[in-house]
């Protein structure tokens, strides 16, 4: 039975994918094989050797330690996509929140005192004050084109807006998702020069750190609206901010509140609000348990973020998973100790990733423990594990 520890509270649709006869699964687990985890800060936490692969039940992985982890051999999952729709709809309310001022007009109403007669004169006066604009004929400028920014660039298209995009390793398979009517931008800082609208989906790495800056603001058109529902981090808010009391922006909406922006007039932040809808949560578990349980049980490989994608259909005997350091020779050496065991190979796949390799073998009778050991001492395997077919 397979030990599954959480670190958070993971929808129950999504463990109900591990059925209770082959997994125990529960958040004071000992000795697990796996982790499953939502937000929990994972970078100064012992992870049991016993590990064999982490899930995050999400996209981005920046609370788990992945360089870590990769170095002992140990699969990073997430769930890319799972959520995207969720952030779809949170991303286009803030476009129209932020063009119809309805923050700030809700705040008023909210504020209006004396009787009926009196409010009604107040919301005639003031209503003046929250004139805005309308979407169709605006462009919007997309930075990162994946699962979310594709769902966002063709939605707006759907709403009458001009749209420009920009992802230098955009994929085919993203690219014949995207509607035909979105324009590609040469770079940033020429997709900037032409939107009225703004909004990232790329993680925040350090090319992405602070990418929004003053500079970049200043290439703007005025009026401009930035949007950051992807990571903190990536705006520099301090230059956002002045250049709203300057004028040169009209809004700036995110999805992570601080003190400078919390209580800024023309700031609508919101309190991380991106994934969290009832299906959001239920399509990450569902996704990241799947891909964990193929890869406890078959050595699979699907979105994981250190290691590469693998694949290879169950043939009868016993599969055993190698993870190693991507250098030459590997598979020679494993198949010349499996050949001097005794052990004919029935199918075998290698995938390699960046410094990272993993390879798939089926052999037609079980491994001793003695040869599993002597693979694992080869230097440069990171791990090894035999499973049985069922």
């Amino acid at each position: 039975m397979y030990k599954i520890l959480t670190l958070n509270n993971i929808s129950v649709t999504g463990l109900d994918r591990l059925p209770r006869e082959e997994y125990e699964v529960s958040s004071e687990c000992s000795v697990p094989d796996a982790i499953l985890v939502r937000s929990a800060k994972m970078h100064d936490m012992e992870i049991a050797d016993s590990i064999k692969a982490i899930g995050r039940a999400g996209a981005g992985v920046n609370n788990i330690p992945v360089d870590t982890m990769t170095q002992r051999g140990i699969p990073v999952f997430n769930a890319p996509g799972a959520n995207s729709n969720a952030v779809k709809e949170l991303v286009i309310a803030a476009m129209l929140m932020t063009s119809r001022n309805i923050a700030p007009a809700w705040q008023f109403a909210r504020n209006l005192e004396g009787e009926d007669e009196q409010i009604h004169k107040q919301v005639e006066a003031g209503k003046k004050n929250f004139g805005g604009f309308e979407l169709p004929g605006r462009t919007l400028g997309v930075v990162g084109l994946g699962a979310i920014g594709i769902r966002i660039a063709n939605v707006a298209v759907n709403l009458g807006m001009n749209v420009i995009g920009y992802d230098p390793s955009i994929t085919v398979k993203s690219a014949w998702q995207l509607d035909s009517a979105v324009h590609q931008a040469m770079s940033v800082d020429d997709l900037l020069s032409k939107s009225d609208f703004v909004t990232f989906h790329v993680p925040l790495v350090e090319a992405t750190k602070n990418m929004i800056n003053a500079n970049r603001i200043e290439l703007m058109p005025k009026n401009a609206v930035l949007l950051n529902f992807a990571r903190d981090g990536i705006i520099d808010d301090a230059a956002a901010i002045e250049a709203l009391d300057s004028g040169h922006l009209y809004a700036y909406a995110c999805d992570f509140p601080s003190n400078l922006l919390k209580q800024h007039p023309r700031c609508l932040t919101l309190p991380h609000l991106g994934a969290s809808t009832v299906e959001a949560e239920d399509n990450c578990a569902i996704m990241v348990a799947e891909q964990v349980k193929d890869y406890l049980k078959n050595g699979n490989i699907t979105n994981s973020v250190n290691m590469p994608e693998i694949h290879l259909s169950r043939n009868e005997g016993f599969r055993i998973a190698v993870v190693n350091s991507n250098v030459p020779n590997m598979v020679g050496q494993i198949s010349t100790m499996l050949a001097d065991a005794g052990l004919n190979i029935i199918d075998m796949v290698n995938k390699s990733h960046d410094d990272i390799a993993v390879t798939l073998m089926d052999v037609d009778a079980r491994p001793s423990e003695q040869t599993i050991e002597h693979i694992a001492v080869v230097e440069g395997v990171l791990s090894v594990r035999c499973l049985e077919c069922e």
